[in-house]
């Protein structure tokens, strides 16, 4: 081994605990960068990716049985422009239950596998529905668990179906998959089947492609075959919404781990290499030149960072396994994972960062004089910090605190450096804290349900117009309750405090496509969760709030006048509120039942929501209730657990996460310093030992001397942890399309800032604490012969 060899293995076996803090640097920053490079990367486009990779349809087709038969289906595969197709596959929409509990409807589609040549379905849990009794629900539904049965008791023979498996399709085709043959047991009697056909096309980069596809597809069956169709453009559309939610913060997160991971490796690399201006002195004096001392300080920094960054990128593939599950499910896609030239830029960066940091600081020790370099050795300049010595002194403190306060001031460069580790520490603890108190009350204002009993009005539909509610064409339903007699039964039971009945029916807007759905109120709402983001809630008959995205949809602003055409009648309502509700796109309408009694005078409630008096046992009530019920058909409910919706869980487990890894990178960064202070201090914590102190008395004194810096990055990073929130927050509104209320903003309280901020303390604490055991159990006649 050479000469230069020799030097590089004895520093770093010599220097264990600098060694250590490099490498423990380097595998935390590495790790957090594949973290948040792995998920800014899925972040960009993950629906074009998962689409081009199950070939998913550019058009789903829905097909009258009654007028195309199966072989001219099959046929319109064979249209110019058609690069592929599959299908006919039989298709029905259906109500399903669990028990006596009802479910949202589900499209149903019959598929003998989940491949072909077009919208490859991807088993996310369990098996195919092989055979009959079998259904595969969508993937991120929330509809059941494996093994639960959906019920159809409305269905002739009143068929029962367990749930074997999830899988995902990327174009989202259908609800649901059963066996071909189930398709005919699912289908009303008296009703006419339907097939869906799905197609890919030589072009369908635009919505003209997409149409012109469609054209010739339903010119190749008979007329009328093509009963509606759904392009992946309004899919992708969807799915861009909800991956742009994520962007703000990947990039916030992102450039966090950036800056603190150059930031604490720079100064562990560099303040190691500084504390070892003596041994440079040594190894001029004996022959070595400053380029053999650059190229060995160089390599000693090398060895322990390519141990980390090999060691972090295992730990960074391993930890994005789970987040780009959660992240894809959020996403509705599959299959994201790391890309390896992510790890290949992420190893290469922080590689380049320790050695650019390490030449830049071996580069100007070797240029010292030999003389120098033996004479400065690891003494900080004299007179540094004496006066905060002194000043300390005089403070009615223990001698060992009072050391440990004045220490920062005799090494303020190293001091500066722990400050900048807490102050990114506290500032990412202080953006997770609000973007999570944010969060819930997005949630909260999603749910807008804080009613703590409600009561559902089992069975009820709504009928056709003029109609009774409920009767339909199949007939044989149980007449649905009298909302009256709910209303009444609520009102004369003790303990009910407050209540509203709440009735939905569906509506088009004029200069807006697609359906609006209209929710109706009977009593006062205003106490039922909805945040308003402007204006106030209405007051009287012919007045509406509505979402930020009904207004940009059809282009009005609070106090106009909007037109919603209900069962073939015109209703207009005067906008007065702008509320926030992430639902349905933003296509919603609050008003008073009043308002559509001309145009729907049978408009059942559907729901009550009820808030009992105080001091009431909520349990006690709704046992009482439902006696009063149970005669109407009906069940009460106290209030359950609010649905988390996924995005809003992926990114708290994200920033949970992601929160954890850069604390612990600031806390290295304390740690690193410390070290290296302990490291140059050694003689002198002998001589304090020699003196009488007690291993108890330096571990305070080493605590002591990071309880400024924690203090002093605590106080800065909390302020910016709370600009980076305001900043970051409305953005993510914005990119889902929502313009956020203050409440949902500011949600930093004072006595929260409070701890937050002294929360920086304890990150330097924590940092601190294991150079303070070991400065506490090293010898005295160690510490003294260390020089």
């Amino acid at each position: 081994m050479s000469a230069l060899g020799r030097v590089v293995r004895s520093g770093v076996g010599r220097r264990r605990v600098q060694t250590l803090v490099i490498g423990l640097a380097t595998l935390m920053a590495v790790t957090a960068s594949v973290l948040a490079g792995s998920l800014l990367v899925a972040s960009s486009g993950p629906f074009d990716d998962a689409f081009a990779r199950q070939r998913g349809a550019h058009l789903n087709a829905q097909l009258d049985a009654g007028r195309a038969t199966v072989a001219q289906l099959s046929a319109s595969g064979e249209t110019a422009g058609v690069s592929a197709a599959s299908g006919p596959f039989g298709t029905v929409s259906v109500a399903p239950r669990h028990g006596a509990m009802p479910l949202p409807p589900l499209t149903v589609v019959g598929r003998d596998t989940p491949g072909g040549p077009v919208d490859e379905l991807i088993l996310t849990t369990g098996s195919w529905a092989e055979r009959p009794g079998e259904i595969v629900l969508s993937a991120g539904g929330g509809q059941a668990p494996l093994g639960t049965r959906l019920d159809f008791p409305e269905l002739p023979g009143a068929p029962s179906l367990e749930v074997v498996g999830t899988a995902r399709s990327a174009g989202r085709t259908a609800d649901a998959w059963v066996a071909p043959s189930q398709i005919a047991s699912l289908t009303p009697s008296g009703k006419v089947g339907a097939y869906q056909m799905l197609y890919r096309f030589d072009a369908a980069a635009t919505t003209a492609d997409v149409r012109k596809g469609r054209a010739a597809v339903a010119a190749s069956m008979p007329v009328g075959a093509v009963t509606g169709a759904q392009s992946w453009l309004t899919v992708r559309e969807v799915a861009a919404r909800d991956t742009a939610l994520f962007v703000p913060f990947l990039v916030a997160f992102g450039v966090l781990g950036l800056v603190m991971s150059v930031l604490v490796v720079g100064n562990v690399v560099a303040g190691s290499v500084g504390t070892g201006l003596r041994r440079i002195g040594i190894l001029k004096a004996v022959g070595c030149t400053p380029s053999q001392v650059v190229r060995a300080y160089m390599a000693q920094a090398l060895v322990p960072a390519a141990a980390g960054a090999g060691l972090g990128l295992l730990a960074g593939n391993l930890l994005a396994v789970p987040l780009l599950s959660e992240t894809a499910d959020a996403y509705g896609t599959s299959g994201l994972s790391v890309a390896p030239w992510i790890d290949a830029v992420v190893a290469a960066g922080a590689l380049g960062v320790v050695t650019v940091t390490a030449w830049v600081s071996a580069w100007r020790a070797g240029r010292l004089r030999t003389v120098d370099a033996l004479a400065v050795g690891r003494v900080p300049a004299a007179g540094r910090g004496r006066w905060a010595a002194r000043r300390a002194a005089r403070l009615p403190l223990p001698r060992a605190v009072g050391l440990g306060l004045a220490r920062p001031f005799a090494r303020p460069a190293r001091a500066g450096a722990m400050v900048a580790a807490v102050l990114f520490g506290a500032m990412t603890v202080t953006f997770a804290v609000g973007l999570s108190s944010s969060l819930n009350e997005v949630l909260s204002a999603r749910n807008h349900d804080v009613a703590d009993v409600t009561v559902g009005v089992s069975g009820q539909r709504q009928g056709p117009p003029g109609g009774a509610p409920g009767a339909g064409p199949d007939g044989g339903r149980p007449p649905a309750p009298d909302p009256a007699a709910v209303a009444a039964a609520i009102e004369a039971l003790p303990g009910t405090g407050k209540y509203y009945g709440s009735a939905t029916a569906e509506a088009t807007v004029a200069g807006a496509n697609g359906s609006t759905r209209i929710t109706a109120f009977s009593g006062d709402a205003s106490w039922g969760g909805y945040r308003m983001v402007s204006g106030r809630w209405f007051e009287a008959p012919a007045e509406a709030v509505v979402p930020t995205q009904f207004l940009a949809a059809t282009g009005t602003a609070v106090g106009d006048e909007v037109t919603l055409h209900v069962r073939g009648s015109a209703v207009t309502v005067r906008v007065v509120g702008e509320v926030l509700d992430p639902r349905m796109d933003g296509m919603l309408v609050y008003t008073d039942a009043a308002t559509l009694k001309p145009a729907v005078p049978d408009l059942p409630a559907t729901g009550h929501h009820i808030a009992v008096s105080s001091g009431t046992d909520v349990g006690g009530y709704v046992k009482e209730l439902n006696s009063a019920l149970e005669p109407l058909g009906v069940t009460a409910q106290g209030r359950e657990a609010a649905d988390g919706g996924e995005v809003i869980l992926v990114l708290n487990a994200l920033t949970a996460i992601l929160t954890l890894m850069l604390v612990a990178v600031a806390g290295l960064g304390v740690l690193g310093g410390v070290v290296l202070d302990t490291v140059e201090r050694v003689r002198d914590l002998g001589v304090y030992k020699a003196l009488g102190m007690t291993p108890r008395q330096i571990v305070a004194m080493v605590l002591t001397s990071v309880a400024l810096p924690g203090l002093a990055g605590g106080a800065l990073g909390v302020p910016a942890g709370v600009a980076l929130h305001a900043m970051v927050m409305p953005a993510m509104g914005h990119s889902a399309g929502l313009r956020l209320p203050d409440s949902v903003i500011a949600v930093h309280g004072t006595p929260e800032l409070l701890a937050l901020g002294l929360g920086g303390v304890l990150i330097a604490v924590l940092g601190a604490l294991p150079p303070a055991g070991w400065a506490a159990r090293t010898r005295t006649v160690t510490a003294l012969r260390t020089e």
